[in-house]
């Protein structure tokens, strides 16, 4: 069954029924306002939708009742849940206009369609009544890339996927399954899991996210090293278009002309709806074995992620915190808590390997049939103590694997007490990562520091080695700062503006695989260029000639 929209925060993250993972900790409050340089961290709760106002909606009464005739009356929805959950995503710039009440940007209506039939009378109708159509089904979009934006249209709805939620088929011989693109990844991974296979997709948003959104954003799963980026797992699927649906076979490989699965995988809906994915996937692993090192600094935990890498070891997974991220976490955990015998071995034992006080976690996962995941396990093991690092077990890479979908929770509770929590990911060559992590971490703290809420107040940069390539990784960030309360948005956006230019002028990609939306795409004509873009955008001229799908995402005025 698709998620019903009463059960999730229409202005926040997940189930409304989840637990805050912050109740009756006040003590981390004042251990954070301490490490943030200011006195009080004030409540701020976000409004409830009964004080909410809808904008009235545009859409013409006979224009629905058009609609309605083709798809059925009950596939259209304009109720305040349904248009209030669909206004925008999950970014933290989202939220804040969420939290406000500030719904400006909702949908004129939602519409769930349940067959690519159904989606293509959709796109008809729109072209003809000049709406725009927003493609939607997790909503977990941390770019804003489904704010119900109109662009030149006259009104907008979101199409909400998850409704088509059907597993097609799956072929056991080539390893591939076709199913429906608003299929959640949880109830995907359950029918592969119970026929014995997996795709291994698994974002941080997994319990919120479908299979069609992860190609549209280009997306990658924790363990991408094994399994892949969404754009190599993607295998073909039917692409609904206002020009017709176009047809992209699973075919494993041709030199008949370019690929054109790499023109869907990232398009985030500009070119067309996204109906069914065909995938490769994946015996599910007979073994995991996860552990931990650690390593002075970050530097030399780089270079043996590096030379491990490159020696083509079949790992699933290597997570590189630096020592800010390290400590962080650690302390976040125990804030207000007196320390325990084993906090004072594990001080005496650090000491005593000589990884100074502020140590660089890395988690390294290994995944597979029993025989290459223990060879790979051994292997691992032995490179990373050879290059300096120290191996700590098992337990905190357990302890974060069973928690690794649990992060965002933390963000609502840390939203109420006044402060700013955001991310943002690149990715860029071996031989570049040490800079462009310095300049992103510098340009951070200063914007932080410049765009204060009181004289002394400061942020937190903490940073990650995310994803690995042999010729470079993915470095991903989480900064955090006190609100300034008076004009948030514009503190967000001079803090989002000075770490992008960063990322950009220090050779990085705008974006690894959180996607393009509103938020990225003032960086994204440097980085494709002025014959990229004049590409993309004829593209979408070609495919959306009246410009309805999801407008202002990835194409300038589109």
């Amino acid at each position: 069954m698709p998620i019903d929209r009463k059960d999730t925060r229409w202005n926040g993250w997940g189930w409304t029924r989840a637990h805050n993972p912050l109740e009756g900790r006040e003590a981390v409050w004042a251990w954070v306002a301490a490490a943030l340089g200011v006195s009080d961290l004030p409540q701020t709760p976000a409004k409830p939708l009964d004080e909410v106002s809808l904008p009235t909606t545009r859409l013409d009464p006979g224009a629905r009742q058009t609609l309605a005739a083709q798809i059925g009356a009950d596939a259209i929805r304009d109720d305040k849940v349904e248009r209030a959950s669909h206004a925008r995503g999950k970014s933290y710039h989202d939220l804040l206009y969420l939290r406000a009440g500030n719904l400006s940007a909702a949908p004129d209506a939602v519409i769930y369609p349940r067959s690519t039939e159904d989606v293509m009378h959709v796109l008809k109708w729109a072209g003809d009544a000049g709406v725009a159509v927003v493609p939607f089904a997790g909503g977990s979009s941390v770019v804003g890339g489904v704010t119900a934006a109109s662009g030149a249209q006259r009104a907008v709805v979101a199409l909400d996927l998850t409704e088509m939620r059907k597993v097609i088929a799956i072929d056991p011989v080539s390893l591939i399954v076709t199913a429906e693109a608003g299929i959640y990844g949880r109830d995907l991974e359950a029918a592969l899991n119970a026929k014995g296979f997996t795709l291994g997709h698994h974002p941080q948003s997994y319990e919120f996210s479908t299979l069609g959104g992860w190609v549209a954003a280009r997306g990658a799963g924790q363990q991408s090293a094994r399994y892949g980026k969404a754009e190599e797992w993607f295998a073909g699927g039917e692409v609904a278009t206002p020009k017709g649906v176009w047809k992209l076979p699973a075919i494993p490989a041709s030199a008949a002309g370019p690929d054109l699965r790499a023109l869907v995988a990232g398009s985030e809906g500009a070119f067309g709806v996204i109906t069914s994915v065909t995938a490769r996937i994946h015996h599910v692993p007979r073994a995991r074995d996860y552990t931990t090192f650690l390593f002075r600094d970050f530097a030399s935990g780089v270079d043996a992620v590096r030379r491990v890498v490159q020696t083509d070891l079949p790992v699933a997974m290597l997570r590189l915190s630096d020592a800010d991220e390290s400590y962080f976490f650690q302390a976040f955990g125990k804030a207000g808590q007196a320390p325990k015998f084993r906090d004072r071995v594990q001080d005496a034992f650090l000491k005593a390997m000589n990884v100074g006080d502020r140590p660089c976690a890395l988690i390294v996962g290994v995944e597979g049939d029993q025989a290459t995941t223990s060879f790979a396990g051994v292997r691992a093991r032995a490179l990373f103590k050879l290059a300096g690092g120290v191996a700590v077990g098992a337990s905190p890479a357990r302890r974060w694997y069973a928690g690794r979908f649990h992060g965002p929770y933390s963000r609502d509770p840390l939203m109420d007490r006044g402060l700013g929590v955001d991310t943002l990911e690149t990715a860029t060559s071996w031989s570049s990562i040490m800079q462009l992590w310095s300049a992103v971490r510098e340009a951070l703290d200063k914007a932080m520091r410049d765009n204060a809420r009181e004289p002394g107040a400061h942020g937190i940069v903490l940073g990650h080695v995310s994803h690995t390539y042999h010729d470079g990784a993915s470095l991903y960030f989480t900064y955090i700062y006190p609100r300034d309360l008076k004009r948030e948005v514009a503190q967000w956006q001079a803090i989002k503006t000075a770490a992008s230019d960063a990322i950009a002028a220090s050779g990085g990609t705008i974006s690894h695989h959180h996607g393009i939306g509103e938020d990225h795409l003032p960086w994204l004509a440097a980085e494709k260029g002025a014959i990229g873009m004049d590409v993309l955008a004829a593209v979408k001229r070609e495919l959306d000639p009246k410009g309805i799908l999801n407008p202002g995402k990835l194409i300038a005025n589109g």
